[in-house]
């Protein structure tokens, strides 16, 4: 289960992912960009939670 230390970065991944798309429809007529902006805020919100619970729960079980 090795993997699981780096499934948070996917957080950030998106995150970067969702504010390129933000700012490319930025000067469209639409509202999307908000959307996306929002998506990029609540993953890097995701990233700084999953990041902390991780540290956590090692800390928990220092075995792991």
């Amino acid at each position: 289960m090795g993997y699981l230390k780096y499934t948070h970065y996917v957080y950030l991944i998106a995150a970067v992912f969702f504010a390129v798309k933000a700012f490319q429809g930025w000067t469209e007529d639409t509202d999307e960009h908000f959307l996306f902006i929002g998506i990029a805020v609540l993953a890097v919100f995701m990233f700084f939670f999953r990041r902390k619970f991780a540290a956590k729960m090692n800390n928990r079980n220092p075995k792991a």
